[in-house]
């Protein structure tokens, strides 16, 4: 994965449940396309659906991968529901709480909740959207094919994710 859209774990319970977070910077280079000022409009800048829906695949997707010791490549096989009822503008942080549903040899079903902290004097999360999410393991694929033995899903930028987030692996190998 080149680009990480989330920024740390907090919680993680194998094969149920995985919180993480993600905080919205100004620094952020695709904020400052979404939204552009205009002569009419000032700049608004939001992290783009598309992007939140992937900060949550993910963070499911670490959860899924975790269930295995992170051997077999999972990868995003279908968004089952997205909804946002609110945009998250610079200072926001997301938290993006991913629970499994099902999960076997061929790959996983999870539901998720986005939540929104504004910054403010009551930070109190609010939950803004539900994003369910499937998921495959590409290893267990019904036409045989075989893909790379290196997994190029669970990549150098997850390892130093789980490893700051206290997350282990296992054998550095696997990931």
């Amino acid at each position: 994965m080149r680009w990480m859209w989330i920024d740390r774990i907090i919680e993680l319970v194998p094969r149920q449940r995985l919180v993480a977070i993600k905080h919205v910077s100004l620094a952020e280079e695709h904020l400052q396309d979404h939204f552009q000022a205009t002569a009419s409009k000032p700049a608004l800048p939001v992290m783009p659906m598309s992007l939140i829906v992937e900060g949550m695949a993910q963070s499911a997707g670490i959860l899924v991968g975790h269930a295995d010791s992170f051997r077999h490549k999972v990868i995003l096989a279908k968004v089952s529901k997205a909804e946002m009822n609110a945009d998250a503008g610079p200072g926001c942080t997301l938290r993006y709480i991913a629970t499994v549903q099902q999960l076997d040899a061929q790959g996983a079903a999870t539901t998720g909740v986005v939540e929104l902290i504004e910054p403010s004097m009551n930070p109190t999360p609010r939950v803004v959207g539900q994003i369910d999410l499937m998921f495959s393991n590409i290893d267990n694929n019904m036409q045989g094919i075989a893909f790379p033995a290196h997994n190029f899903v669970f990549g150098e930028g997850f390892k130093i994710l789980l490893r700051t987030s206290g997350v282990a692996w296992g054998d550095s190998d696997q990931v």
